[in-house]
């Protein structure tokens, strides 16, 4: 099967949501032409593969966001239970070395469906200072490269990082590597929890290929008008280039 889904949507709506009354009510709002939904760790463990599958079977796209980070064997194992979930994406940690990343890509890669294989850099809540207290005194743009560019050569489809650095990885990784960019927000919107951010817009003129949007969505009153919205601003933006 295919990694390419007929869904052209660059949105990745973030789940965030503690039980799946509260996630199904929010995503009968939307529709899985407009987006792509992500799952992320509180979601799936409280809730598990079957919200998953549910998700899927209403026509989202489904990013899988654990973040896998642990020997090869066991991510390789990982993401060859994602796959079998029929999920979109999947995502590691580059922190776990090329060894890891190049068993999660032939795990990947061996099963019948094949979904996009990325990695996380440095989390877009991390400052330069909370890097230095991990042992690395250096500007977070150096580690994201520097991740990004493991994960290039171990095979991985593309990265997680923030928008701030997506024109830097365009030009210094690779033109066609999938950016996947949290820290998004609409202007006007709260900026939560997120240190490097930027706006829809911005982030897809630095390079962004997918925007991981929550709250701006899920913490509306007409999440659908306002994803609507965050549509209609991307488009006026892929028409001025």
């Amino acid at each position: 099967m295919s990694r390419l889904t007929d869904n052209q949507s660059k949105i990745i709506i973030a789940l965030d949501f503690k039980d799946e009354v509260s996630t199904l009510h929010l995503v009968n709002q939307l529709q899985p032409e407009l987006c792509r939904l992500k799952v992320g760790k509180e979601l799936f463990v409280r809730c598990g593969p079957e919200l998953v599958k549910k998700l899927i079977a209403q026509g989202f796209d489904v990013f899988l966001d654990l973040k896998f980070y642990d020997i090869p064997n066991t991510v390789a194992a990982a993401c060859e239970a994602a796959a079998d979930l029929g999920v979109w994406m999947v995502n590691v940690h580059a922190s776990g070395g090329r060894k890891m990343m190049q068993a999660a890509c032939k795990a990947i890669n061996s099963g019948f469906h094949k979904p996009l294989l990325i990695a996380v850099t440095v989390l877009t809540s991390l400052s330069r200072q909370d890097i230095a207290e991990t042992g690395l005194d250096i500007e977070p743009e150096q580690q994201v490269l520097r991740l990004a560019r493991l994960a290039r050569d171990s095979g991985l489809d593309g990265v997680v990082c923030s928008p701030l650095e997506a024109e830097l990885l365009k030009t210094e990784v690779a033109e066609d590597f999938c950016l996947v960019t949290p820290g998004i927000r609409p202007a006007g919107s709260d900026v939560g929890d997120q240190q490097r951010i930027m706006t829809p817009s911005q982030a897809l003129l630095a390079g962004s290929d997918y925007l991981v949007i929550g709250r701006p969505v899920t913490a509306s009153k007409q999440p659908l008008k306002a994803l609507e919205a965050i549509i209609m601003d991307c488009k006026t933006v892929r028409k001025q280039t």
